[in-house]
C-alpha cells in the first residue's frame, strides 16, 4: 500500500467546521455531525455498541484461532491481539512479530472478524498496512508523532489509546497528527490514567472519555482490562461504558489465562466474557449491541 500523502481537505461549510480551532480535522463540528469509522465492515460511532475482544498477545496459531472462535461465538465484533508487544521489562515476551500478524489474518478470516493489532515502529507500518484491518497505537506511543504520521499516511483505521499521563486535550491533539497526515479514520480508546491509588491497575477515566466524545467528532471506546486490571470488575465497567453513551469496548479474553504470556492477571476467560456480554444485554433496551 502506498504511503503517499493523502491528506483530506477540510470541510468548506461553516456549519461543518470544528468548534475548536486547534482541532480542525477531528474536533466537534458546529453542526453536531459525528464521524463513523469502519474496521472491516464494523461501524464505530453509529448507534450500536461495538465489542472488540481477544488476547493481549498472539502466542501461537492454535491459541489465536481458539480465541477468535470463542469471542466470535459470544458476540464480539472485532478481534484484538498483539504481534508486537511493548513490555516494561526487556526480558518479558515481546510478541511473535510478522508471523503473529499472519496468524491473526488466518484467525480473522476463518471466523469472520476483522482485527486490530498494535504497531510499534515506523519501519513496520508499510508491511503491516497490507495485512491489518486496523492499527492500534498503544499508550506508550500516543505522542510518537513520527509513528502517528506514518500510520495516518496509510489511510488505514487507527485505534488511538490515551497515554496514562496525558490529558484529554493532548489525546485529541495526538489524533490530529494522524488526521493531518492523511486519515481521519480514528477511534479514540480510553485505557486508564495514573492516579494516587494502587487498588486497580490504573484509574478508569470515564469522564475524560465522555469529554473527548463531546469535544471531538470521533468514536470513543474504553479498554477496562488495562484501566482496571481486575477481571471481576470488568462486566460492571463495561455496562458503565455503555450507559455513558460511549461507542464501544475493548477487552482481553484468553482461552486459558493461567497460561497467558502477557497480562495473565487481567484477561477474562471465555466463560467470564460470556457473563460480561450477558450483563451488557441487560442495559440495551434503548441502545442495542451491534449484532453479528
Amino acid at each position: 500500500m502506498s504511503t503517499a500523502d493523502i491528506t483530506p481537505s477540510l470541510p468548506s461549510s461553516s456549519d461543518a467546521t470544528s468548534v475548536d480551532p486547534r482541532l480542525p480535522r477531528t474536533g466537534r463540528r458546529n453542526d453536531g455531525s459525528r464521524h463513523i469509522v469502519h474496521i472491516g465492515d464494523v461501524p464505530f460511532g453509529a448507534e450500536p455498541f461495538v465489542v472488540i475482544a481477544g488476547p493481549c498477545a498472539v502466542e501461537s496459531a492454535d491459541m489465536i484461532t481458539r480465541a477468535a472462535a470463542r469471542v466470535a461465538d459470544l458476540g464480539a465484533n472485532v478481534l484484538r491481539g498483539g504481534a508486537f508487544k511493548p513490555r516494561t521489562s526487556p526480558y518479558s515476551f515481546q510478541g511473535l512479530g510478522m508471523p503473529g500478524i499472519e496468524m491473526l489474518q488466518h484467525a480473522s478470516h476463518t471466523h469472520g472478524l476483522p482485527f486490530v493489532t498494535e504497531v510499534l515502529s515506523e519501519s513496520d507500518v508499510e508491511a503491516m498496512a497490507e495485512r491489518v484491518d486496523a492499527f492500534q497505537i498503544g499508550a506508550r506511543n500516543m505522542q510518537n508523532f513520527a509513528l502517528l504520521e506514518a500510520v495516518g499516511r496509510t489511510g488505514r483505521p487507527v485505534v488511538l489509546k490515551r497515554n496514562f499521563g496525558a490529558t484529554p486535550t493532548e489525546w485529541l491533539l495526538a489524533a490530529e497528527h494522524v488526521a493531518r497526515a492523511g486519515s481521519d479514520k480514528i477511534i479514540l480508546c480510553e485505557r486508564g490514567i495514573r492516579s494516587f491509588g494502587d487498588e486497580t491497575r490504573f484509574t478508569l477515566d470515564l469522564a475524560g472519555a465522555m469529554w473527548a466524545q463531546d469535544e471531538s467528532r470521533l468514536p470513543v471506546i474504553v479498554d477496562p482490562s488495562h484501566a482496571i486490571g481486575l477481571p471481576h470488575l470488568l462486566k460492571r465497567a463495561a455496562a458503565a461504558t455503555l450507559a455513558a453513551g460511549l461507542d464501544g469496548l475493548m477487552v482481553e479474553v484468553h482461552p486459558d489465562p493461567t497460561q497467558a504470556r502477557c497480562d495473565a492477571d487481567q484477561a477474562l476467560t471465555p466463560a467470564a466474557f460470556e457473563e460480561l456480554m450477558a450483563h451488557l444485554q441487560r442495559f440495551t433496551i434503548e441502545r442495542p449491541l451491534l449484532a453479528r
